[in-house]
């Protein structure tokens, strides 16, 4: 889903509402499905959080650091510090505990992450209803945003999505959606070159090695024909993919 809001609108301004119909239609398909929600810190609001409650939904989210939060990871940050020899080598700790910021309803359960690195002090906080360890949840789930925000960076940079120029507010988002489209189609064709050393190649870099092959295009009444040359870099990638693209 790609959402175009005004500079002046806070980030997270109708997400609830996305989500709510995006939760409605898995459940519609999948009754009995368990949905678990990722995001960074700018999806931490109190209603959202008390909107997971209700509905059933697991969530992951991360929380902005401020002085309180600070306060309470000091005495680990520090432990954090001696361990790792000053930073000689990357320590963490985990720990959960409740704490309720001065707009929420309710308690929630926070893990924070005292980590110290080469580069000095790396706290980091999130939010979460995921019952458990407290290390797993931030390792394998939290961290592992960081491959999907390199998907937003290929939209952004590759695909153009950032282009909102137009002075009304509809062609700008009629634009952003046609750059989540394009996004799409090159996430189906990264799913169909899996066994090739392209499995994981940006949409750049898919646009400049398989989609701008250089090829001589022959019209007649009846028929457009291109011919493509017989040797390029990625010829055999580009056969396989092509193969496997025709509907049988």
């Amino acid at each position: 889903m790609s959402y175009l809001r005004h500079c002046r609108q806070d980030a997270a301004k109708h997400s609830l509402a996305i989500l709510a119909l995006l939760v409605k239609a898995l459940r519609q398909q999948w009754p009995k499905v368990e949905i678990i929600f990722r995001g960074d810190s700018g999806f931490c609001r109190h209603r959202m959080l008390d909107w997971y409650r209700r509905n059933d939904v697991k969530y992951i989210v991360g929380i902005a650091r401020n002085k309180r939060l600070e306060r309470k990871l000091s005495g680990c940050l520090e432990l954090a510090r001696r361990w790792s020899n000053n930073g000689a080598f990357k320590f963490s700790l985990f720990r959960s505990f409740q704490y309720a910021a001065g707009t929420w309803k309710y308690k929630q359960r926070v893990i924070d992450k005292a980590e110290y690195t080469r580069g000095g002090p790396n706290p980091r906080f999130i939010t979460t209803n995921l019952e458990g360890d407290s290390e797993e949840p931030c390792r394998n789930l939290y961290c592992a945003r960081g491959d999907m925000e390199n998907r937003i960076k290929d939209q952004q940079i590759d695909l153009f999505s950032d282009r909102t120029s137009c002075h009304r507010w509809w062609p700008s988002q009629w634009r952003l959606l046609l750059s989540a489209l394009a996004w799409v189609l090159y996430e189906c064709l990264r799913k169909q070159l899996q066994d090739t050393q392209l499995a994981k190649a940006s949409a750049a870099t898919l646009r400049n090695r398989l989609i701008k092959v250089g090829a001589v295009a022959l019209k007649n009444m009846r028929r457009v024909r291109y011919l493509l040359p017989t040797s390029f870099p990625d010829r055999e990638i580009f056969c396989k993919l092509a193969v496997r693209l025709v509907p049988t």
